[in-house]
């Protein structure tokens, strides 16, 4: 197969993607993913984790001091290596995810807010 066509049209984040060491996912709007609902921060201890806003209105808070980035559209917000952070999402967003393929619970902490 030379080309491969996915998506993904549910609430929320799916891996959609996986190839080697990486995968693409993708996160739609969830109400989990609102402002009021911001209760948990995460980070990943084994790599990066890239976010790219498709359309929507998303905001990234990064670090302990939960500074707040509004994302703009079609730019890359690489989140480093062991950095708290959290997305707050809009209704009618989305955003596309570039993480190692190995990110997992057991790789990452959580802090609740």
């Amino acid at each position: 197969m030379e080309l491969e066509i996915l998506e993904y049209t549910g609430e929320g984040y799916d891996p959609t993607m996986h190839f080697g060491a990486w995968r693409v996912a993708l996160m739609n709007y969830a109400e989990s993913l609102e402002r009021k609902n911001f209760t948990q921060m995460e980070r990943h201890m084994c790599t990066d984790e890239v976010f790219v806003l498709l359309y929507g209105s998303a905001t990234l808070v990064i670090g302990e001091e939960k500074r707040e980035y509004p994302m703009e559209k079609g730019k890359i917000y690489n989140v480093r290596q062991g950095v708290w952070h959290q997305i707050l999402f809009e209704k009618d967003t989305r955003v596309l995810i570039v993480e190692n393929h190995d990110t997992v619970k057991e790789n990452s902490e959580y802090m609740q807010v």
